[in-house]
């Protein structure tokens, strides 16, 4: 019984015409590092763009937070004590707040 492997695919689909077989699998192995780098870089590209894009959003949205925190505040300095137990009142019952600890952006 002869027990030699064989591969699924027939080795003569890598050798090139010209003779050399052992070039023609060494030059398709290189092909197919070229393409996998190729595909690592775009991949690498896509997310630095969107890591930048993301980093981009978080600053307009602690910004966005900011400003509507001093509005915030702003406001309930105008409301007078009876309005203002009225509005933590009325917040007492709906959902509690949750704060949201600060973090550096870079």
């Amino acid at each position: 019984m002869n027990m030699t492997f064989r591969p699924p695919y027939s080795p003569s689909l890598f050798r090139r015409r010209d003779g050399a077989s052992g070039a023609g699998l060494v030059a398709i192995d290189t092909r197919i590092e070229q393409a996998m780098d190729l595909v690592k870089t775009h991949l690498m590209f896509a997310v630095q763009e969107e890591v930048r894009m993301l980093k981009e959003q978080i600053k307009e949205l602690v910004e966005k937070n900011s400003n509507l925190e001093l509005e915030n505040s702003l406001l309930k300095k105008l409301l007078s004590p009876e309005q203002l137990q009225k509005l933590q009142s009325q917040n007492k019952y709906s959902a509690p707040e949750t704060k949201v600890g600060s973090r550096r952006v870079s």
